[in-house]
């Protein structure tokens, strides 16, 4: 089973490489999958006879709110921590704002690469 894993591991890997130079092609590939895998679930659950709206409903809502996904998909993540935040959404930031945040985002970057060129030259001299 571990082998089964590790070469779907090392297809995605491949695949993702080429694709993501045709970004067009790879958004293609990526939505028509997704379309005939939600058909495919919709078809599915047709052939169940218990499913019908109200439980299909009441099932969902149970599982999505058992795995902590609920909330996470039909808010988001980012919406949550900036209302905790007390953030403005971006269509709210004026533009120097979002400029600004740009920047320290730029500067947090370069810091970074900083650090990692010292870790390297680092391990180099050991």
């Amino acid at each position: 089973m571990k082998d089964f894993f590790h070469f779907f591991d090392k297809l995605e890997d491949h695949i993702r490489a080429v694709l993501s130079r045709h970004n067009i092609l790879y958004a293609f590939i990526g939505g028509v999958a997704i379309v005939l895998f939600w058909r495919g679930v919709w078809m599915t659950a047709d052939m169940i006879p218990f499913l019908t709206g109200p439980m299909s409903i009441f099932i969902s809502v149970v599982v999505l709110l058992g795995t902590g996904l609920f909330v996470s998909f039909f808010i988001g993540d980012k919406i949550i921590i900036s209302g905790i935040k007390k953030e403005k959404r971006l269509d709210e930031k004026v533009a120097s704002e979002v400029k600004t945040e740009l920047d320290m985002l730029s500067d947090i970057q370069k810091q970074l690469s900083g650090i990692e060129k010292e870790l390297k030259m680092q391990k180099e001299n050991n």
